[in-house]
């Protein structure tokens, strides 16, 4: 190594974690280094959250133009949209943020940081010494193991979140969120889309109802739906793509989408070297994110939920163990939402989890058609909210729901999940009205009360 340079603190990696830890620590007048191999930010500002947020929103207000009555369906122009895209991931640029870290007193390094040993971490020709080693490298697209795709050209939601051309045909491999929220964008923008799911449904890991219900409001789009099949084959030539399913059908399109889940960015990190543990999951942390003496690990790199609200709460928890006061995870109630139209926001436990962990449970599904606020909203719409309770301790302990800003109103579940509401408390709250809110109220009152 040609130079060292000491810290309080080297962070690897700058996504939501990584910079949740430095920020915090910067603020606390530590010396704080964060090493970042691409753009600062991490992937949610560039390749994710942001940007297929600001490309769903404009397809959603005409679908909501369609459902209100008096109102015609607004125009679409795809050159603004596209552009305000690029507005909303700075043009892949990632120039502000590293100035605005850089004010922060945080010192940014670019470059492919590895842990040399303790207290060690090698970038480029430098190495860096410090007490306390982050680990926030996130996940890169996970790759299925399907004969031909690595010679074919193919997108992950990095180039389905860039892209300026819109495709006349998608094949979607994966029907979980990313590859739901992509493929409903895609078709609604003009491309023919067909979403291949190896499970027996899409959003395999929710409730049941919930990918049923998703899957028939996707194929009224004319999207084709195909779930328990699995991809054998892929080719391309004159253009197109075609897959290969388990049951001899072959699919057609101009692109090809693979979003069939992350995997943890662990390879090269040299973590052997600190006695840090991982899988095909993540990195293991305990409660307080620590993952080995002087190390710690945060946002999805440890598995435990790849949203970057759950890499912010484990930033939050690392940086209070790291300045010595007492934090402890609670995964009890961490909302996960697609971002779909209609939007799936699920918390808690699913019945089939509740099961496994012994639970005796009671479940109640409220249709929005009960709720006036749907009617008022608009037409011809539709969706639920389904709650899960614990019979004995009379308290819920998971909630699903379906249907218009479902993201906004699940939140009264998320408090009532971790702050152990009684069912009796739930019951008695006055909710306004007419919102979507009040199905909360409605489901409660028909749980027995025991």
């Amino acid at each position: 190594m040609s130079s060292s340079k000491r810290y309080d603190v080297v962070v690897l990696g700058s996504g939501p974690g990584g910079r949740g830890v430095a920020k915090r620590l910067a603020q606390a007048e530590m010396r704080v280094a964060m090493v970042e191999s691409e753009l600062v930010g991490g992937e949610c500002p560039f390749w994710a959250c942001i940007p297929s947020k600001a490309l769903l929103r404009p397809v959603e207000v005409v679908s909501e133009a369609h459902h209100a009555p008096g109102v015609a369906a607004p125009a679409l122009s795809w050159d603004e949209v596209s552009s305000y895209r690029d507005y909303m991931n700075s043009g892949l640029d990632d120039s502000d943020k590293f100035a605005a870290y850089s004010q922060m007193g945080i010192e940014i390094i670019r470059g492919e940081g590895r842990i040399a040993g303790p207290g060690q971490v090698e970038v480029n020709s430098s190495s860096l010494e410090t007490e306390r080693i982050v680990v926030a490298t996130g996940t890169v697209a996970a790759i299925p193991d399907v004969h031909g795709l690595t010679a074919v050209d193919y997108w992950t939601n990095r180039e389905a979140t860039s892209f300026h051309e819109v495709p006349q045909s998608t094949i979607v491999l994966g029907g979980g969120p990313v590859g739901i929220e992509l493929g409903q964008l895609l078709a609604r923008y003009g491309s023919e889309v067909t979403i291949v799911e190896s499970a027996d449904r899409i959003l395999a890991r929710e409730h049941p109802s919930v990918g049923e219900m998703l899957a028939e409001l996707l194929r009224s789009e004319e999207i084709d739906v195909r779930t328990g099949v699995e991809a054998t084959q892929v080719e391309s030539g004159s253009g197109i793509t075609r897959l290969t399913l388990g049951d001899g059908s072959v699919v057609e399109g101009e692109r090809l989408l693979v979003a069939t889940g992350r995997t943890p960015r662990v390879e090269g990190l040299g973590l052997e070297h600190v006695g840090v543990e991982w899988n095909a999951h993540g990195i293991k942390v305990d409660q307080r994110c620590r993952a080995a003496p002087g190390v710690w690990a945060v946002g999805d790199v440890t598995g435990v939920a790849p949203f970057t609200h759950v890499a912010a709460y484990q930033a939050r928890l690392a940086t209070a163990d790291i300045q010595g006061r007492e934090a402890r995870a609670d995964y009890r109630a961490i909302p996960r939402v697609v971002f779909s139209d209609p939007e799936v926001a699920t918390v808690g436990l699913t019945p089939e989890q509740a099961d496994d962990a012994g639970l005796e449970t009671t479940e109640v599904v409220v249709g929005l058609d009960e709720i006036d606020r749907t009617e008022t909203y608009g037409k011809d719409l539709t969706g639920c909210l389904g709650l899960l309770a614990d019979r004995r301790q009379q308290v819920l302990v998971g909630a699903w729901a379906v249907g218009p800003l479902a993201s906004e109103w699940i939140h009264t579940a998320v408090i009532a999940i971790k702050a152990e509401v009684p069912i009796d408390v739930l019951r008695d709250t006055v909710i306004q009205f007419p919102t979507f809110a009040e199905a909360m109220q409605v489901a409660a009152e028909r749980l027995p009360a025991d």
